[in-house]
């Protein structure tokens, strides 16, 4: 049985982020913001003043630490693919901000 998580994963852009970048991160984590995420109102992606960012993410799991586990996974992937590496957007611990499902 699987349940629907929603995760938050915070992080920090040591290095610059452009809007452009933004953008494109947000695009590549689209398809892990869908009908819980929209139905909650929340934002996939928030970036703070001073680089702090929040990226809030649906994964399908088995079990809450997995979930935290592949959304962090699926956002350094990300950051990785736009050329950001581990020291350049450090990300922190994930928190389940949501659940859909039979727990």
């Amino acid at each position: 049985m699987t349940t629907t998580y929603v995760i938050t994963v915070p992080g920090t852009f040591l290095s610059e982020a452009d809007a452009a970048t933004r953008s494109r991160l947000a695009r590549r984590l689209a398809s892990h913001h869908t009908d819980l995420s929209e139905a909650e109102d929340v934002r996939l992606l928030t970036v703070h003043e001073g680089g702090t960012f929040s990226a809030r993410l649906e994964v399908e799991s088995p079990d809450r630490a997995t979930a935290e586990a592949n959304a962090v996974r699926l956002v350094a992937d990300a950051l990785a693919e736009l050329g950001f590496s581990e020291k350049d957007a450090p990300l922190g611990p994930p928190a389940v901000t949501g659940v859909e499902g039979d727990l």
